[in-house]
């Protein structure tokens, strides 16, 4: 045989060879991808349902919490008249004036309510009990007067 027939079908059946190992080593690795995504998709999926989860928990329990709040008056440990009590929300829950029902009010407090595993107060409401203990506290009075409101408005 000739040479050159000998070399053409040694390169052929090389070509052959390359082109069927890559085949088999693309399925391979193929294969390989698609069972590390189908476990990060598992992962990802179960990590979604603990977030969700822990978001639906947190959601009931800030939730509760407000409701505690609007309904701290008329719980047993609520040592005042509720009628008595002002709900504010934030950044305190409640002023109530004792006394205020029976038409004489004999101190003012000021009140949060806490509920839950973290009960700690925020910076904003330790700096309000601060100036609250310091005295920081002051009346003030706005009066309104719509005649005056009315002279002061220009002509047109």
């Amino acid at each position: 045989m000739d040479t050159w027939l000998i070399i053409t079908i040694a390169v052929i059946l090389s070509l052959l060879i390359i082109v069927i190992l890559s085949y088999i080593l693309n399925w391979h690795y193929k294969k390989r991808f698609r069972r590390w995504q189908e476990t990060e998709i598992i992962a990802m999926e179960q990590e979604k349902k603990k977030i969700r989860q822990s978001a639906i928990i947190q959601s009931r329990a800030v939730l509760t919490g407000k409701f505690t709040e609007q309904m701290a008056p008329y719980l047993p440990q609520f040592k005042y008249d509720p009628t008595e009590a002002r709900f504010v929300g934030s950044p305190i829950d409640f002023i109530v004036f004792p006394g205020l029902a029976t038409g004489d009010p004999q101190e003012v407090v000021i009140m949060e309510i806490k509920t839950g595993k973290h009960r700690q107060l925020t910076y904003a409401e330790k700096k309000i009990s601060q100036l609250i203990e310091d005295g920081m506290v002051r009346w003030e009075l706005i009066e309104y007067n719509e005649k005056q409101e009315e002279e002061q408005l220009p002509e047109d």
